[in-house]
């Protein structure tokens, strides 16, 4: 369809279709390369908390033992809601998970552009798949298969990372909306602020509040 439009010249949905890939790629070297929220050595505490005050103030109070503690592999203190990564070698600021496919870890400072990133490279996927079925014809014979086959298997690979990629963005939404984490939905026993607060998620705040805060 889009070959077929460019030599009709109809350049809109072709250039439009190549400038959504390209934004994929530079959102995905964005977030890839960016710091996610790296806890900073003690002596950059302050000023780092100072220019985050205001995040701070709206987050909800629990039990004052378990606010702070000090990391035992990077010896930082630790903030609450704050994970050592193993592979990044750094504490992250409400860590959300180490995501092999940027090869960086997702926290607080890269979250939001995470979920533009997903939401952009479904797009594109679904636009892909749609480009990849335009371009096939069935027929019941061995020399279709031979012309079509890198097509076809195109095809099923495209429409197998939208799968995965619809269901990560979906899961994502859904902790947005609760205002928790990957790593906090999946070891709520295993932290210490979670399991001796008296409520489940002592930072759901509704709905509303939990998605302005985290996009805005």
């Amino acid at each position: 369809d889009l070959q077929n439009q460019g030599e009709r010249g109809e350049l809109l949905q072709p250039l439009s279709f190549i400038l959504l890939v390209l934004c994929s790629v530079l959102l995905y070297l964005r977030v890839s390369l960016m710091d996610p929220g790296f806890v900073k050595p003690e002596e950059e505490v302050e000023v780092y908390a100072f220019r985050n005050r205001r995040k701070w103030m709206v987050t909800p109070q629990v039990p004052s033992p378990t606010k702070t503690r000090r990391c035992g592999y990077c010896m930082v203190k630790q903030p609450m809601r704050a994970k050592h990564c193993q592979q990044c070698q750094h504490c992250v600021r409400r860590y959300d998970h180490h995501c092999p496919w940027i090869e960086n870890c997702v926290g607080e400072r890269n979250h939001p552009l995470f979920i533009v990133y997903l939401s952009v490279q479904l797009v594109v996927l679904l636009w892909g798949a749609h480009v990849a079925w335009s371009g096939l014809y069935f027929e019941q014979s061995w020399d279709w298969l031979q012309h079509n086959i890198l097509l076809l298997l195109s095809f099923l690979l495209i429409v197998i990372f939208t799968i995965v990629v619809l269901l990560l963005l979906i899961s994502h939404l859904y902790l947005i909306s609760c205002n928790t984490t990957t790593w906090e939905f999946m070891s709520h026993h295993r932290i210490s602020y979670l399991r001796h607060s008296a409520l489940e998620n002592p930072f759901d705040q509704g709905l509303v509040l939990n998605l302005w805060r985290f996009f805005c």
